[in-house]
Formats: C-alpha cells, structure tokens, sequence
C-alpha cells in the first residue's frame, strides 16, 4: 500500500518524516510529526500548499510557546515557518512589516530602535507574529487589534490572501480569520516617540515579567483566558493548585495561571493537570475555565 508521505508535492526547502517535535515548544513535551515541512520561503510554501491534498490535514507550528504537542503525535503535515524569508523586519515610515516567524520581543525592539510606540506590549509576549495574529496576543492592557493594519498568507490552495485589521472579527484572544490561511507577514502602526522612552516603557514590562513569570521553566505562557471579572490565576490559586504536582507537571508557585514541566512532564499530565484544575474551579466556585494555550495532536 502507497504511503500518502511518499507522493508529496516536491519542495525546496526540507520534508522530514516521523519527526519529534518536543525540541521546538517551550514546554519540550510531545510526539513526533507525521511529516514536518519546513518551507525554503513564500513562493515553497505556495506551490506546496497548491500541490498537497485536501485530504492530508495541515497544523502550523511557530515558536511553540504556547502549545502542547500531545503524546501521539500530529496527523498530516506540520508546517514550521522560520529563516529569514519569514522572520523579516522592516520599517516603512510609522509603520512595521514584520514576518509571521518574527518573535513579538523583536518587533518591539525594532520600532523602540525606530522610535516608534505602542508596539511596547509585544516586549512581554513569548511568541511568534503569526501566533498574535491568530490568538489576538496581548498584555498589560494592549491587544494585536489596537495595532495591526493588516496582514496575508496563503490558504489550503497556495491563494494568497490578504485581511485588514477589521477582517479578523478581533475579540479576547480569539480571530474570526479564516483558520486556514497561514500567515506570512503582518503591517502595524506605530507612531513617533523618543526611542529612549520607548525603550524605558520596555524595560518596565520586560523588569516586571521577570519577576512575576517563570520564563526560566519550561512552561507555555497563560494557561487559562481570563473569564469575565475574574483572573484565572486567583481561581487557580483559591482552588489550591499553585505548586502542586500532577505527574511531572505543576502550576508555578511564581505565578498560577503558568503551567511548568517540572522535568519528567508528559504531554498527558500537563493536559490532565488543566483538565484536573478546569473540573475543580468549576465544581467549587461555578465558573468556566477556557484553554489559552493550544493543545494539538493525538492523546
């Protein structure tokens, strides 16, 4: 019987069968990728995308700061972008184009270096530009919506398509974009400032993740969304699962609303430990727990 791996659509850049994926998320956790493609740049990814089946799935993976990769793996074609044909930045008058692969951290540096403002937040997310888009990132009271002019990529057909800022139907870390289109690029609106006063609100939101954050665990960022009048760390907190082990996994008695791979993590008990916490959060104080970070793949 033919495997559906050997007649993929030929690429420039690299195909790799039945590869771990753990080593690209944050949390170091998960299977392996039936095929992983990783596009040479645009024009790969379009004629690829053109030449796949419909019927073989597609999951975009960025930095992998916000994901679990389940245990068994992801069906079909993962599609990591990354290089310099997608992580690019640029700066055209008070505006930024940036590469879906950029990470947030440096967008924020350039238009600090540019002496544009109110990219600031983006100092303080762990992401990619293509994961704000999707996810509508934010932090410290700013979202991707108050910023972005626009953004494209490519759908399941290689067609590139290009959305303004009101296309995406923005609410609280949620898109209403079309989920097939895989983002390549992304404008934002900045606006002049003195760059040594960009840089210091910088520094302050940067100073302040440090101290609040385990960014130094291997962790995936806020677990939960916040539901409305409430902060999920407190919920977590009150229900009483601020350092307390499930498997290899915890919340971080740092900050309760991050989940940590304390070292021996499985996919499994990271995913457990938030379920374990949505059912106890829900049964004592009624309230609805929602994912923030993406579980992908196959238990």
């Amino acid at each position: 019987m033919t495997d559906w791996r050997d007649t993929l659509p030929p690429v420039r850049g690299k195909l790799l069968r039945d590869e771990a994926l753990g080593p690209f998320t944050w949390f170091r956790v998960g299977g392996a990728a039936d095929v992983l493609f990783l596009p040479a740049d645009h024009d790969d990814l379009a004629s690829f995308l053109k030449g796949l089946s419909d019927a073989i799935p597609v999951t975009v993976l960025g930095v992998g700061s916000n994901v679990i990769i389940r245990d068994g793996g992801v069906a079909g074609v993962v599609i990591r972008l990354a290089g310099r044909a997608f992580a690019g930045i640029e700066i055209e008058g008070n505006r930024i184009v940036a590469g879906s692969a950029a990470l947030d951290s440096a967008v924020a540096r350039a238009a600090a270096k540019a002496g544009l403002a109110g990219l600031e937040f983006y100092a303080g997310i762990p992401g990619t530009i293509g994961g704000a888009l999707t996810m509508n990132a934010g932090c410290y009271g700013a979202e991707t919506k108050d910023i972005l002019v626009s953004a494209w990529g490519y759908d399941r057909t290689g067609t590139r398509r290009e959305l303004a800022v009101h296309d995406f139907g923005y609410t609280y870390r949620h898109s209403e974009a079309p989920a097939d289109i895989i983002w390549v690029a992304a404008t934002f609106q900045g606006y002049p400032d003195d760059p040594a006063a960009v840089q210091a609100r910088m520094d302050e939101i940067t100073t302040r993740r440090e101290t609040t954050q385990p960014i130094r665990e291997k962790t995936g960022g806020s677990t939960f969304k916040n539901p409305p009048g409430h902060s999920s760390w407190k919920l977590v907190d009150e229900a009483g699962w601020r350092g307390k082990l499930h498997g290899g996994a915890m919340f971080s008695p740092l900050h309760s609303n991050f989940m940590i791979n304390s070292g021996t993590a499985t996919a499994s008990d990271l995913e457990g430990l938030g379920e374990a916490v949505r059912a106890d959060v829900k049964a004592k104080m009624g309230i609805d727990l929602q994912w923030e970070i993406k579980r992908i793949g196959r238990a």
